[in-house]
């Protein structure tokens, strides 16, 4: 399981979040910043310092954002 960053962080787009990533597996794309699930280690880092409360633990995340846990794997596809 890993993080996933939600829709709040495409109005924000700080990068907090990639400064505190022990094994940067947070990239940013060209509007929002993605969570590699494959690298990620669910320790948590992110999710303390996102300003806008965009990340949860993959089977945390609202109803309504489900979607971007399909967003944030498929932005790492192919890598």
């Amino acid at each position: 399981m890993a993080f996933v960053i939600t829709s709040p962080c495409m109005e924000e787009k700080s990068g907090e979040c990639v400064e505190v990533c022990p094994v940067d597996c947070i990239e940013e794309g060209e509007d929002m910043f993605y969570i590699d699930p494959n690298i990620c280690i669910d320790c948590g880092a992110c999710e303390a310092v996102c300003p806008v409360e965009a990340i949860y633990m993959e089977d945390e995340v609202p109803e309504e954002e489900q979607k971007y846990i399909g967003i944030n794997q498929k932005f790492f596809e192919g890598r």
